[in-house]
């Protein structure tokens, strides 16, 4: 029983830092076009804050599960745990609606050896909001009940994880929480095999942008990967007939390629021709 116990717990992935955030209050009620202050402290339930790097920090909203979770707008995309456990920023009222109780903060730490942690602030509302949420957003909200938010969500280290586990879980990771020379970005949508939408809308909503009114540092980041393409194309019906269409084409360019030259003209056309070659 003992070495069970052992090799279970060894098994078990590494526990990181939880952020536990104190500001904004759950079913606070905070006013578009004031900043939003972000407040946090260790939770308790993993090693010191001191073990964690970088961060990101995010206004979110939707419900629990998440694929109805939207980020909406920064408040921070390159913070520090050495500036304090504190950060605010204004977002544009038109990243969404006024639905109550619909916003949260979500923060991603990264730890000293790569680990990641992600969690989520209470839920709390914002007045003034003159945007809209879209459908998947609506549809998550409507399950909700109550103030607390999504649930936390741990990654393992790389070491702990095995280098394939790991270079699989870059791509997992934030654009802008990543800090290595490298930079992962997920592989792009495939599109559809058929057009099933009939209106034009965005995918996101709209963001502030903020303009550099200084030189930026140079960048350090080496070049870009691109995750792989995971689909397979032969189980596209769009595909195959493309194929097979192209492949019509290549026959019949093949034929006419290969099909004999016209013959030239004989006597007396032929004779009327040579009488204008001079």
């Amino acid at each position: 029983m003992l070495i069970k116990r052992l090799l279970f717990t060894t098994l078990l992935p590494c526990t990181f830092a939880d952020i536990q955030f104190t500001s904004p209050a759950a079913g606070a009620t905070l006013q578009a076009g004031k900043p939003i202050t972000a407040k946090w402290k260790e939770s308790g339930d993993g090693t010191a804050l001191k073990d964690l790097t970088s961060y990101t920090l995010f206004l979110c909203a939707g419900g629990d599960d998440p694929d109805s979770i939207i980020q909406l707008a920064p408040i921070n995309a390159n913070g520090q745990f050495t500036t304090g456990n504190e950060a605010s920023a204004t977002v544009a009222a038109n990243v969404g609606g006024t639905h109550e109780n619909a916003y949260f903060l979500k923060i991603q730490s990264v730890g000293v050896g790569g680990a990641q942690v992600i969690n989520y602030s209470d839920r709390f509302s914002i007045n003034g909001m003159t945007g809209t949420f879209p459908p998947g957003v609506q549809a998550g909200l409507s399950k909700v009940t109550g103030t607390n938010g999504p649930p936390s969500t741990n990654q393992e280290a790389p070491a702990a994880a095995g280098r394939a586990q790991g270079a699989q879980g870059d791509y997992a990771v934030t654009y802008t929480a990543q800090t290595g020379l490298i930079k992962y970005a997920p592989m792009q949508i495939p599109p559809g095999t058929k057009i099933t939408a009939r209106t034009a809308s965005p995918r996101y909503p709209t963001s502030s942008v903020p303009i550099a009114k200084t030189f930026l540092p140079t960048p350090k980041q080496t070049t870009t990967m691109t995750a792989s393409l995971t689909n397979k194309p032969a189980s596209s019906r769009a595909f195959q007939v493309s194929i097979l269409q192209a492949s019509i084409v290549f026959e019949d360019l093949v034929t006419i390629s290969q099909a004999p030259a016209a013959s030239m003209p004989a006597d007396d056309m032929q004779k009327f021709l040579n009488r204008w070659r001079d």
